[in-house]
Formats: C-alpha cells, structure tokens, sequence
C-alpha cells in the first residue's frame, strides 16, 4: 500500500512539474514582438479602414532595447521626426515645434485601431499577470490560452485573452477586454519575419490586424525590415528626446 501511494505522489509531483507556466509562456512569446531582446531594430507601416474611409498610411522606425523603445514617424511628410518614446511603463511624444516631451499613456489612440503601445516593444510579462485557460485550436493549431490581467494602470489593456500557439511559442490571436471583461477588439498575428538570436533564427512578428469589435473598422500593422543590433543608451534618454 505504501509502495502505491508513494508512485501516486511521485506522478502527481511528475505532473505539477511538467504543467506550462503561463508566465515563461507569455515571456517567451514577447520575443516575437521585441520584447526582452538585447537590441532590436524594425519598421511598421500603418493602415487604417474606417468602413469605407481609408486613412493615409503611415511609417514609423523602431528602436527597442528590452523595456525601452522609441518609435520615430518617417511618413507622411507632415508628421516626420514625430516620436514616441517609451521607458518602463512611461510614454512621451515629440514632434517638431513642441518646446518639450509631452508624457502620453499606452491607452491612447496613435492610429485607426492601434494604440500607441501597440507600436512600442511588447513586454506583456512585465505588464500581465497570465493565468492559463486550458487550450484550443485556432486554425488547427492547438494554442494555450491565457487569461492576462494589468498589473498597472499604464498597461495598454486591462484584460487580455491570449493565444500562445503551443508547437511555436508565438501568440496568434488576442481579444483586447475592458476592466468588466467586455470585448473591446480583436488582434491576429502573421510571422513571416525571422530575427537571429542566440545563434538561432527565431519568428517575429510580420503582420498584426487589429479589428473593432463593434465597428467595421481595422488597422493593419505590417512589420519588415527586421534586424538586431547594438541600439545606444541616448535613444531612450528623455532629455535627448528632441
């Protein structure tokens, strides 16, 4: 009888060991979207549908160093050395003509359905505590789901729902909720870039749509020009800004 119990308590403990931590699984996942990297380099161009309306695209270069990144506009014309800039969980803006950097909050619109966080390196392991919702398929990938919750409120989102493809490592889909669990949008994920690190060649992100959940409107996100490198600390220093 002993020799039972004790074969059950060494599966039991067998099986708390090998079940994911939704946290390492989040943390990992942030990779493919520049977070948690040494230095890290790439372009997003912007485009926005509002119903029928189509907005002027945009183009931004952006530089991350693992919680710091800055965002600099390069078109239209009328926007360019625009710049977001984020530190930890602070945000400012500066554009040509303003005396001085404005602070900003991840929460507000940058362009269509694209908050200004959702342009600046994802560290959602620094942001959200992640609980894991069992699994399910997206697209005939099977994908653990976490349940992310904002530590903060200068978290772009109070709540997430998360789709973590389980074979890659890489989100694939995400409902962005508010405080009361209502469904504010929708994201999915394309990774047709690949970045070296490691002495690997890791996915990140190519694309990501983002859709209204009561609106017909979206924004996509398109990611290219991928690169890693050396980024200076002046990048990120606020009084360098201008």
């Amino acid at each position: 009888m002993k020799k039972v119990i004790a074969y059950a308590l060494l599966m039991y403990a067998g099986s708390v060991l090998a079940a994911p931590d939704a946290q390492s699984i989040l943390k990992h996942s942030d990779q493919a979207r520049g977070g948690g990297l040494p230095g890290i380099v790439w372009e997003i161009t912007l485009r926005s549908r509002d119903g029928d309306k189509v907005e002027e695209p945009q183009r931004l270069i952006v530089k991350a160093v693992d919680e710091s990144s800055v965002a600099e506009t390069q078109e239209p014309a009328r926007f360019k050395g625009s710049k977001i800039l984020q530190v930890g969980r602070n945000m400012w803006l500066t554009k040509p003509g303003l005396s001085k950097p404005i602070p900003i909050s991840p929460r507000q619109r940058m362009s269509g359905q694209a908050s200004n966080g959702d342009i600046a390196a994802t560290n959602y392991a620094g942001d959200y505590d992640a609980q894991l919702d069992g699994t399910e398929n997206i697209d005939g990938e099977p994908c653990h789901v976490l349940n992310l919750s904002a530590k903060h409120k200068r978290a772009t989102y109070d709540k997430i729902r998360y789709w973590v493809s389980i074979k890659r490592g890489v989100a694939v889909k995400a409902e962005f909720l508010s405080v009361s669990g209502k469904l504010l949008k929708t994201a999915r994920f394309d990774y047709d870039n690949t970045i070296a690190y490691h002495g690997q060649r890791i996915p990140f992100v190519s694309r990501m749509t983002i859709r209204d959940a009561l609106i017909d409107a979206e924004t996509e996100m398109a990611f290219g020009t991928v690169h890693v490198q050396k980024i200076p600390a002046y990048e990120f220093d606020l009084g360098q800004l201008q």
